[in-house]
């Protein structure tokens, strides 16, 4: 009786001595886990990009390497410095414009606003409470609020700091990743097949589809926006064009889009008398808006066949559960499992 039971504990031991070298480990690695997966979606996504640089860089990978990073580098950098320089620069405009906020007075509700089928009754008294408030009044009322979104903004500018330090390591580990690419692909492609043979190794091509398919529709499509959209502010003449770039590439990047940026900034125009440029500014609005429709099945599909709904899920899921990282790398996870779990279908309907 002795000897099966020894046979029981070895494997069991065994299994508990693994579980908990690997539990241990990811603990270990656990601050380089979203690093890590940043890097490795930036390095897949960026790949061809690197060696079509290698190729005009004599074939000199270390010289292709410091290109990819510097890139990378101007890409978090130059955005960030636009929106710092704008409001350095803006300082006065901008304090000028709060006092201005501050010192105006709202008008009396128009003769129209009541005569609105089911909502003109509620709006007009909404309107005239606001009134008799006075500014001074809506900022007493909007103070609660205020106080937990200024909690907000203290907690998430602490997190600057930790979010910079990420992003460096980021960056170290996309170099490293650029430099050794070939084996760490080769060696992701034997875990594959060793862990489900053929469909295993084919799992991970398909995986490194799906990421590149994601970076190619929501980051390049979010830039175009972004930059177009940037073009159209500073030709019109609206100010802050730097700072509103920065916020179109975010919304743009979360899935919203510029609209929240153009749509002011054209009311603004009507607002100031300058009716060509906000006619001129709206076209143009209306393009850029609507051109994600086209640009981002059209890069997607470059990658991998998948639905949009999936990857706005990825962005607000990502982003609520991962913080600002989770942007990129929620929608890339839920691609990847969409992408396997859809060719594990297909496999087993083709084999019944």
């Amino acid at each position: 009786m002795a000897a099966p039971e020894r046979e029981l504990t070895r494997p069991l031991l065994g299994l508990l001595s693994l579980g908990a070298l690997i539990v241990a480990s990811f603990w270990t690695l656990r601050p380089f886990l979203a690093p890590g997966i940043w890097a490795a979606m930036i390095v897949v996504a960026t790949w061809p990009a690197m060696l079509w640089l290698q190729a005009r860089l004599w074939q000199r990978r270390a010289w292709a390497v410091v290109a990819m990073t510097v890139l990378l580098l101007l890409v978090f950098i130059v955005p960030l410095a636009l929106a710092i320089g704008t409001i350095v620069t803006n300082a006065e405009e901008i304090g000028a414009g709060l006092k201005a906020i501050a010192a105006f007075r709202m008008p009396a509700a128009p003769d129209w606003l009541a005569g609105l089928p089911v909502i003109g009754a509620p709006l007009a008294q909404a309107w005239q409470q606001a009134v008799a408030a006075g500014m001074d009044g809506l900022l007493a009322r909007s103070m609660p609020y205020a106080g937990s979104v200024t909690r907000w903004i203290v907690a998430e500018a602490g997190n600057l700091g930790f979010l910079f330090l990420q992003f460096l390591l980021t960056l170290i580990l996309a170099a490293l990743m650029y430099a050794h690419g070939e084996t760490a692909a080769a060696t992701i492609q034997r875990f594959g097949h060793r862990l489900a043979g053929e469909r295993g190794e084919n799992a991970v091509l398909l995986a490194a589809q799906a990421i590149r398919s994601v970076a190619l529709g929501v980051v390049l499509t979010a830039v175009a926006q972004s930059g177009l959209g940037a073009l159209g502010l500073a030709v019109a003449g609206v100010p802050y064009t730097g700072l509103l770039a920065a916020v179109m590439l975010l919304l743009c990047i979360a899935q919203i889009g510029p609209s929240p940026v153009l749509v002011p900034a054209v009311i603004w125009l009507y607002w100031s008398g300058e009716s060509a440029w906000g006619t001129a500014l709206l076209a143009w609005s209306v393009a850029v808006v609507t051109m994600d429709n086209v640009l981002r099945p059209m890069l997607i599909r470059r990658g991998a066949d998948l639905p949009l709904l999936l990857i706005f899920a990825g962005v607000i899921g990502g982003l609520l559960g991962f913080g600002l990282v989770g942007i990129f790398v929620g929608p890339v996870v839920l691609a990847v499992a969409y992408t396997l779990l859809k060719a594990w279908l297909e496999e087993r309907t083709a084999a019944a």
